[in-house]
């Protein structure tokens, strides 16, 4: 009887660790909780190989070692899956190339409101040398005072944005900021007035006026709390609808990972048509929220995306940052024109 238990525990064992480590091949990558624990990979393979070292220990007492040393081989497996998927997405690369004819340098920071200084905003985005800048839960006041202080630095931005509702919570607003040298911009009235829009948290979509341009999509997800998961699923979906066109450059805050995003994408894109830019540059598996954890600890929820019009050419995600007010870290991303 107890061996068939532990027959038991142990493929129970090994369908979970099955789950947590590619749960896109069951289906359940946007389902509560499991959405939430995939979403920290660096961490669920950590746990992984402390069970594992634990499992090892356990095998040395006699009674339970054909148990515990099953087990292990789980937690090993788990461990190695999660580890091998970290390191090909990436687990950390500085390198941005020098600026090409036509490069565009993007940079995205939810600076959690008034927790970022608009004069820390600039800095950073002159020191990136950034031709786009998407800020969710920043006002557009607090987007105008950072387009002044860039010019001010020699850096000249048009600040854009969208809000929700009248009142002054930065969460309700996402301004971007975008370099003369792309053209004129204006914010599509089906994204200013909420009527199509991301559902809790505004996402704002910047089209060219004289049509020359990238679409620039400032993007805004709705976290998926137990509460709004149905709304952070319809926000992923709405985000993926707005990649369709055949130049577009999406940034922001996801509130998802890639892991998240199975399923959305068309014609082999991350989200739509557009691909992950950090994926593709070495960043893939460095989190960018929380602050207070290590970035390999963290999810990396925040993402640069484009069409095949732009290839990747480098990117960073500022740990430097991290005690600069925000629970989220800026990344930036080069992407060099395709043709």
């Amino acid at each position: 009887m107890l061996r068939l238990l532990g027959i038991v525990v142990v493929v129970l064992s090994a369908i979970a660790t099955a789950i947590l480590t590619w749960p896109q091949f069951f289906h359940l990558e946007r389902t509560y909780p499991l959405a939430q624990m995939i979403a920290f990979r660096g961490l669920v393979t950590v746990g992984f190989a402390v069970l594992l070292i634990l499992l090892l220990l356990l095998a040395l007492i006699r009674p339970i070692r054909a148990f515990a040393a099953s087990l292990a081989v789980v937690m090993l497996l788990g461990a190695v899956a999660g580890a091998g998927i970290l390191l090909s997405r990436g687990i950390g690369s500085d390198a941005l190339p020098a600026k090409k004819a036509g490069s565009v340098r993007v940079m995205t920071w939810n600076t959690a409101g008034e927790a970022t200084s608009p004069d820390a905003i600039a800095r950073t985005a002159v020191a990136m040398d950034a031709d786009i800048v998407t800020l969710p839960e920043t006002t557009i006041a607090t987007g105008e005072k950072v387009a002044v202080a860039m010019r001010d630095l020699g850096h000249r931005m048009w600040a854009y944005h969208t809000q929700y509702g009248e009142h002054g919570w930065d969460a309700s607003s996402t301004t971007v900021l975008i370099s003369p040298k792309l053209g004129t911009y204006s914010v599509i009235e089906s994204s200013a007035d909420g009527s199509s829009n991301t559902s809790t948290v505004p996402s704002a979509v910047a089209m060219p006026v004289d049509g020359k341009g990238p679409i620039v999509v400032a993007a805004h997800a709705v976290a998926p709390r137990a509460d709004y998961m149905g709304a952070w699923r319809h926000d992923l979906q709405w985000i993926a609808d707005q990649c369709a066109s055949r130049d577009v450059i999406m940034a922001g805050d996801f509130n998802a990972t890639v892991d998240h995003m199975t399923g959305l994408g068309v014609d082999g894109g991350t989200l739509g048509r557009c691909h992950d830019a950090e994926d593709a540059t070495g960043n893939g598996g460095v989190g960018t929220w929380p602050t207070s954890m290590p970035p390999l600890a963290g999810a990396p929820i925040d993402h640069v995306m484009a069409t095949d019009d732009w290839t990747p050419a480098g990117s960073v995600v500022l740990t430097s940052m991290d005690h600069g007010g925000s629970d989220h870290r800026p990344l930036v991303v080069q992407l060099d024109p395709a043709h």
